[in-house]
């Protein structure tokens, strides 16, 4: 009897080992998994079905976006009250996501022809379309039509928006450093 005891308490013994090591080996994984996710994955993951995400800019500004497309720098989406914006990642400071957001887990599948695509080929895109634009930048922001994208810049024809771009309503040429670019606002 006392034998049966000392073996049921052993085993019980090894089994809540056992039970321990692989919650803890469960738990490092996951640690690793979330630990090589990027801003970038937990904003498609956030806005799954094209639910708005909160955003947080470098200038304090909060946006609400529905993402649409997810680029390697980049997130393209609709903005509360129907306007298109193009994000640069580099402007995102914080995430303020709803409680089912934080826990998202999806995202972009990977290997996408989008995960492959900058900025300035969105911008270039736009330029090309001749799509007047408004442009949020880290000290304010203009409006006018993108003329042409360089690596790290952007010449920007300044104009109103209520008038194409035409070299008598053009005020001037802005070369913008894609740095400086917050958000690009599309309508």
């Amino acid at each position: 009897m006392r034998w049966d005891e000392l073996f049921a308490d052993l085993e019980a013994q090894l089994e809540a080992g056992i039970g321990a090591e692989e919650r803890e080996s469960d738990a490092e994984e996951e640690r690793l998994r979330l630990g090589r996710r990027s801003l970038r994955d937990r904003i498609a993951a956030m806005g799954e079905g094209r639910t708005p995400v909160r955003i947080r800019l470098l200038d304090g500004t909060v946006v609400d976006l529905a993402p649409r497309t997810v680029g390697r720098d980049w997130i393209a989406g609709d903005l509360a009250g129907g306007a298109q914006a193009v994000l640069p990642l580099h402007a995102v400071a914080a995430l303020l996501p709803s409680g089912s957001q934080v826990t998202a887990d999806g995202g972009a599948p990977a290997g996408a022809l989008t995960d492959r695509l900058g900025l300035p080929f969105v911008l270039r895109d736009l330029a090309r379309r001749r799509r007047p634009v408004q442009l949020r930048l880290r000290h304010g922001g203009t409006a006018g039509t993108i003329d042409r994208v360089g690596r790290d810049h952007l010449d920007l024809a300044v104009h109103g928006l209520d008038e194409p771009r035409r070299n008598s309503a053009v005020g001037r040429i802005e070369v913008v450093a894609l740095a400086e670019l917050l958000l690009v606002r599309v309508d």
